[in-house]
């Protein structure tokens, strides 16, 4: 989402670094121009001119112009300052025994999937959540939020059919729904509309006086821009909302929304959403989305992401077989995988540092999926012994996947050579430790 403003700022920042000595003018016309990419992006422009001002004041400081790296300094208070705008700390959501969470926001932001995300979120931490849908006038929102459950093993609440009171229906579904397995935190999806009207307002308003949540979260998609930003205001005025979840970070929008939301309503963002799959919920770290923000990637985020995808036994298996030279396609598949799950490539590729900075960086995830068809498509002693791949196989794998026989020479030649790097690293290991062996 942030790949426009990133590139833009990172301009910016290499121009600065160019020069041996930063004078006042030089920063002046740099912010100017963060300013205007700020504005493109979509930032609000009372935030835009309050964070400029801010950073300004910092970076003409002694110890900056005086300083041997001017130009790395202020890229430092840069990046200080810009996390201080996202909310400086990441904010936990105060959940215990027992617990209730209203989520809110207009139609089309992700509410109800968030809700089924945020229930996965509480269910690997260990909570029994259970889902109370409380939009009684869309027959279609309780029926998708029954589907989501079911795919995440989480309790639903269906409200009677004829049932078009909200807190009666809140109410039955915390009588009820403590079966099967407590429902420790309930999470309640409540209804929108394509504009916040006072019906709604009023409707959101009398729930929440009667469930007193611990947690008021507000789903506002990303790339509704500077309209994401007077809705989150709206809401927060009147239920006085204690975090907020960002949706559609995965989009290609311009992500002001973003870099505005905490600095005007003065709340958290406590989650976003980086694609639709309900294992695509990140807590939010202000430090890390800055940090990606000046492509300096997120290395910790990339390790976490890879620690939930990895088994400890499938990663020592996989560095036995790389020791030894005897990886095989069914490795390559597993790994495949296990990237996927991961998430997004080009989405891991940019959490490393910078990976931004390189040019035509998009990874055609069409040719991912083609290059998974014709390993697929491949018998398992074909993938456990690619030298046996002789012509004709050659074409019944081009067959079976839907590509060219072409593709499939090009998969196996990129493999081979992947192959003999590894057992060239491999050849080097064993000589560097014969030299260890012979100085000792």
């Amino acid at each position: 989402m942030f790949s426009q403003l990133s590139d833009k700022l990172q301009d910016i920042f290499k121009d600065l670094r160019g020069h041996g000595i930063i004078s006042e003018s030089n920063i002046d016309a740099a912010l100017r121009q963060v300013r205007l990419a700020l504005l493109e992006a979509d930032v609000d422009f009372r935030v835009a001119k309050t964070f400029i001002s801010r950073v300004k004041e910092k970076a003409l400081g002694e110890s900056v112009l005086r300083s041997i790296t001017p130009g790395q300094q202020i890229i430092k208070i840069f990046h200080d300052e810009l996390t201080a705008l996202l909310g400086a700390d990441a904010a936990p959501l105060c959940v215990g025994d027992q617990a209730r969470i209203l989520i809110v926001g207009l139609n089309g932001s992700g509410k109800t999937t968030s809700s089924a995300k945020l229930a996965r979120f509480l269910q690997k931490a260990g909570h029994a959540p259970a889902l109370v849908p409380c939009d009684l006038q869309r027959p279609a929102a309780i029926e998708q939020l029954v589907t989501l459950g079911k795919q995440i093993d989480v309790p639903v609440y269906a409200p009677d059919p004829s049932e078009k009171n909200v807190q009666r229906a809140a109410a039955a579904a915390l009588h009820e729904v403590p079966a099967p397995n407590g429902g420790s935190v309930h999470i309640f999806d409540t209804a929108g509309r394509q504009e916040i009207d006072q019906p709604l307002i009023q409707e959101l308003k009398e729930l929440k006086e009667f469930l007193q949540p611990q947690e008021t979260l507000l789903v506002v998609d990303a790339a509704t821009g500077q309209q994401a930003v007077s809705v989150a205001t709206r809401f927060n005025d009147a239920l006085a909302i204690t975090g907020i979840i960002l949706t559609k970070l995965d989009g290609d929008a311009r992500g002001g929304a973003a870099l505005s939301m905490r600095e005007v309503t003065r709340q958290p963002i406590k989650f976003i959403g980086t694609g639709e799959k309900l294992d695509q919920l990140e807590v939010f770290i202000p430090e890390r989305l800055a940090g990606r923000i000046l492509g300096m990637g997120d290395v910790i985020g990339l390790v976490e992401k890879a620690a939930e995808a990895v088994e400890g036994e499938d990663a020592a298996a996989l560095e036995r077989k790389l020791r030894s030279a005897s990886f095989d396609f069914n490795d390559f598949l597993s790994q495949f995988k296990m990237l996927r799950k991961m998430g997004p490539v080009e989405n891991i590729l940019g959490m490393l540092p910078g990976m931004s900075n390189v040019q035509g960086l998009s990874i055609d995830e069409k040719q991912l999926k083609r290059t998974e068809a014709i390993v697929l498509s491949m018998t398992r002693e074909e993938r456990a012994r690619p030298d046996i791949l002789n012509a004709r196989r050659r074409q019944r794998i081009a067959r079976g996947s839907g590509c060219t026989v072409t593709e499939v020479n090009e998969l196996l030649r990129r493999f081979d050579q992947m192959r003999k790097m590894m057992k060239s690293a491999g050849k080097m290991k064993k000589m560097l430790k014969g030299l260890q062996q012979l100085h000792r």
